[in-house]
């Protein structure tokens, strides 16, 4: 192999020629690319300087081509007081990376490497669905977690990317009238070292190691190039079946932690130059995200780091769109949350990325950073004052019967202000984050015992209720109001204006046994069951497959605008026919009311202190 010198765009390219490289670092005095025999070799077999241009290194590989297994080593100030850890004995990881070489593991102590891959893929004649947000239902699954347990999936393709686009798995989401999954984070992941030492992996896959690399331990290929084409077939596969595929997106820290063992990729390519330290002590980075570090979305290159991949995974993989965890730490400035920030802008103008659903997990691990309702028009968010509202309700806290009305409504004291509908409320009562919706009607409190972290992780704040009995119970009259309380959330969720998602397993009565934060576990008590052996509450589905249904013929609850006081298609009744008054809202004595939609297809919802029902008129 020979080198030459061109302009390149940053990460590692075959042009059907040669590899181009480009890597960014403001501080580093010398990059050198390692080229590996193979994926299987630790042996490197070429060392290349990388030329500097600007902020930018550079080189290109004659006669190099897809399955080129490379990695960097970068000089400069090794200054921590600084925020400076060059280190050239250590191999980093290219930021850009599209493959790794495998899986991350504690256990081979192989530093992780990346492969170049082609891009090239038969996409035949896939067509994105491009679903109105008004028709939206997400479903948020974990892709091993949704098929690990299917019957009908193949055994080797459970857990995989390709068990989710199995006709199976698939005919699941189209039963209960999904247009979109949300897929938890597939980026590449590393596991904290803490986990490992317990046994423990990080499951949930919040702790980016690679930001354009699809995570290997979920693919059913065994070749980095294979991972990469597996996940444009389920992609292809889904847009089939008229789903979208959006992505939960982890930009606000990586999976590097403040040590070197740690030191994998951006934190040895320019330590200072991608992640937010603190002011008055730079050995220390700022955290927003409760992880240890947070990116500097101040800084230029790391915003075209975040853009770049957001526009890969949008052409080159095809997915429709993005949630982003913690998104308020993307939006931080020199001083707090700033409504205006770069970030939010760049995004937003992107001739790419403005064609997609946006999604905001409006909070980051800080008070300050709690901005439900603050994301400017183009974006959608997590409504948390909707879970929240609606699990007051239900758990019979007094005087929360106008609150209630409001999420129903579309939560326009949240979205109207700004100029949006009711489809900037992503409207859930669970999600991966917290107790399953079995365990919300199941436990008043958190049982974590087996995160190894002697219960204290996890929220305390559930609003959750167990009925008399903490956990399994033979009572039959506790498990009957546990399963009518499961069907009242469903019926709030589905006769919501908004946009619902639904949290993949609930509608199988999927349970962590009280556990509400079960991020290290990648085992039965986070998968999805599927047979009654299994536990899966099978009429459960039925109820929430007749739900969705029902929204699907009701035109009045996908509307894209909120009710105004004069609006004749909606009146909210007591449960004599009369209607509301101020009094009736504001009573702490009473929970019950009726909500009746009329027009094309009249629909009367019923809330009671114990039961929600939807009834249709004739």
């Amino acid at each position: 192999m020979t080198t030459t010198v061109t302009e390149v765009p940053l990460g590692a390219t075959w042009d059907g020629h040669a590899v181009h490289v480009g890597v960014y670092s403001h501080h580093a005095t010398a990059i050198e690319l390692c080229v590996f025999a193979d994926v299987a070799s630790m042996r490197e077999t070429q060392r290349i300087p990388l030329e500097r241009s600007g902020d930018i290194w550079h080189a290109s590989l004659r006669d190099a081509g897809p399955g080129t297994v490379y990695g960097l080593r970068a000089d400069g100030p090794n200054a921590p007081a600084d925020g400076h850890h060059f280190d050239s004995s250590r191999l980093l990881l290219d930021p850009y990376s599209r493959a790794l070489a495998e899986p991350f593991s504690w256990t081979t102590g192989h530093r992780p490497r990346g492969v170049v891959i082609n891009d090239a893929f038969d996409w035949r004649d896939d067509a994105r669905p491009h679903t109105a947000w008004t028709d939206t239902v997400i479903y948020e699954l974990h892709v091993k977690g949704f098929t690990a347990q299917h019957p009908d999936v193949p055994d080797a393709l459970r857990g995989t990317y390709a068990g989710l686009a199995t006709p199976a798995a698939i005919a699941h989401l189209v039963s209960l009238g999904v247009t979109a999954v949300e897929l938890m984070p597939v980026q590449a992941r590393a596991d904290e070292h803490a986990l490992h030492q317990r046994g423990l992996t990080n499951y949930w896959g919040y702790n980016t190691l690679g930001f354009f690399a699809p995570e290997p331990r979920l693919a059913a290929a065994t070749t980095p190039q294979g991972v990469v084409d597996e996940f444009k077939a389920m992609v292809r596969a889904l847009h089939a079946a008229g789903i979208e595929v959006l992505l939960d997106v982890v930009y606000n820290h990586t999976a590097e932690r403040d040590d070197a063992a740690s030191t994998w990729s951006l934190r040895g390519l320019d330590n200072a130059g991608y992640y937010r330290l603190q002011p008055h002590d730079r050995s220390r980075y700022e955290d927003f995200t409760g992880c240890g570090n947070t990116l500097d979305t101040r800084r230029p290159n790391v915003r075209r780091l975040i853009l770049d991949s957001l526009r890969y995974w949008v052409r080159e993989m095809h997915v429709d769109g993005f949630r982003f965890d913690l998104a308020s730490a993307l939006i931080r400035g020199d001083h707090g949350i700033d409504p205006n920030a770069p970030m939010l802008r760049e995004i937003q103008d992107d001739p790419v990325l403005s064609t997609v659903k946006l999604i905001a997990e409006p909070w980051d691990a800080t008070a300050e950073g709690y901005r439900v309702g603050g994301f400017p028009p183009g974006w959608s968010e997590w409504n948390g004052r909707y879970r929240d509202d609606v699990r007051r309700y239900w758990r019979g806290e007094p005087g929360t019967r106008a609150a209630l009305a409001t999420r129903l409504a579309g939560s326009s004291d949240l979205y109207g202000a700004s100029g949006r509908g009711p489809t900037a409320s992503i409207n859930f009562v669970t999600s991966h984050d917290g107790f399953a919706l079995a365990d919300l009607v199941s436990y008043d409190h958190k049982h974590n015992l087996t995160n190894g972290e002697d219960n204290r992780d996890g929220d305390s704040h559930n609003l959750s209720h167990n009925h008399g009995v903490e956990g399994p119970t033979d009572d039959p009259a506790i498990r009957t109001r546990r399963s009518q309380q499961q069907r009242n959330f469903l019926v709030t969720l589905f006769a919501s204006l908004g946009v619902p998602m639904l949290s993949g397993g609930d509608e199988l009565g999927r349970t962590q046994h009280g556990n509400n934060n079960a991020y290290c576990h990648d085992s039965p008590l986070s998968w999805t069951p599927w047979t009654a052996e299994q536990g899966a509450d099978l009429a459960l589905l039925m109820f929430v497959q007749i739900l969705s249904s029902l929204r699907r013929a009701t035109p009045i609850l996908r509307r894209a605008d909120f009710f105004s006081p004069h609006d004749h298609t909606v009146r909210w009744l007591r449960l004599d026919g009369t209607p509301m008054t101020q009094d009736d809202w504001t009573s702490h004595r009473e929970s019950a009311f009726l909500l009746r939609f009329d027009g094309e297809q009249p629909l009367d919802v019923v809330f009671t202190e114990t039961s929600a029902t939807v009834q249709t008129r004739r």
